[in-house]
């Protein structure tokens, strides 16, 4: 599995496609608040702007900005060859331009664009800096990827989602100040691809005394995920969630056991557990355990480990 679908919103609101009005075909561009405006630069494509600088200029040109309230930005060109640098300097040199932005997510690429590892990030820190109005704030791609502590009144929600999450940005998250966070989704990965945060760096965000807003945890893709369901079950943070998901990874019956032994999960409302290598067994005990309590578990996507060279090999969602 990788991505391979587009944002299809963002804070609530439909994505759209930006087209300059001279290739649109005369078609009228929808009021500046009502939609997520996705730009996308594909090099390859006739029909596409050449570099993404003229269609960033475009946009600007065309779009009463001021007023728009949720921006994407997909592929910025052969984005293996030139990092993300340049558009965090595009969006932070127009701060005036974007009053109302409230949502931003950088890097909405799918596997027909580039692989997850391909994708050359760059810090992004300030993009937080320079729109303190932000509430939604995403990125997609680890490589390159930098992330430093930094106190944010308003966000609400961040999310990392990477082949590999670099353990620096981790720390970075947990050691950041939040105090509005109430969805957090990192996507940590493999090792192989960068993704090289340990257990303990997700100490302070289990352990309940930062983010004290945040209500939905998603440590996702995770070659480690039956370590991180081992301290996620007594993880003081636990007890003030809504949704838990530790989806997308390699978890194990022994991940699954210790979840089942540790603090009670019923006060949830969403558990996912999907994409999984969990036993017949253990699926069919998870399923009673909380068929009567309310709480929605996701135990979709069942997987076999691979056999070769007498061991077991597991396999995240996404890695490469």
């Amino acid at each position: 599995m990788t991505v391979n679908e587009h944002l299809q919103e963002l804070r609530a609101l439909p994505a759209h496609d930006f087209v300059p009005p001279e290739r649109s075909g005369g078609a009228a561009l929808p009021a500046a608040e009502s939609v997520a405006w996705r730009l996308s630069c594909d090099p390859y494509d006739d029909d596409s702007e050449d570099d993404f600088e003229p269609l960033w200029d475009r946009f600007l040109e065309a779009v009463d900005t001021s007023a728009v309230r949720a921006l994407i930005i997909g592929q910025w060109g052969e984005v293996y060859e030139r990092d993300s640098s340049f558009v965090v300097e595009l969006l932070t040199s127009n701060t005036d331009r974007f009053p109302a932005l409230e949502a931003l997510f950088v890097g909405d690429l799918v596997m027909e664009e580039a692989e997850i590892s391909w994708i050359e990030q760059s810090d992004v820190t300030p993009l937080l800096e320079a729109y303190p109005k932000l509430r939604e704030f995403g990125v997609r791609g680890g490589t390159g990827l930098v992330f430093r502590p930094v106190r944010h009144e308003r966000l609400r929600t961040l999310a990392f989602e990477a082949g590999g999450l670099p353990a620096e940005v981790v720390r970075a998250v947990a050691e950041s100040d939040l105090p509005t966070l109430s969805r957090l989704e990192l996507w940590l990965g493999v090792d192989a691809y960068g993704g090289d945060a340990t257990v303990e760096d997700l100490t302070p965000i289990l352990g309940g005394e930062r983010l004290s807003a945040l209500r939905e945890l998603g440590l996702r893709n995770s070659e480690l995920q039956d370590e991180i369901a081992a301290a996620v079950a007594g993880a003081p943070v636990v007890a003030r969630l809504r949704t838990l998901d530790l989806s997308m990874g390699t978890l194990t019956d022994t991940g699954a056991e210790a979840l089942l032994n540790g603090q009670p999960l019923t006060h949830l409302t969403r558990l996912d557990l999907s994409h999984h290598f969990l036993s017949d067994a253990m699926v069919t005990r998870l399923q009673e355990e909380f068929g009567d309590s309310g709480v929605d578990v996701d135990l979709s996507g069942q997987k076999k480990a691979d056999e070769f060279d007498g061991r077991e090999w597991r396999y995240v969602a996404v890695s490469e």
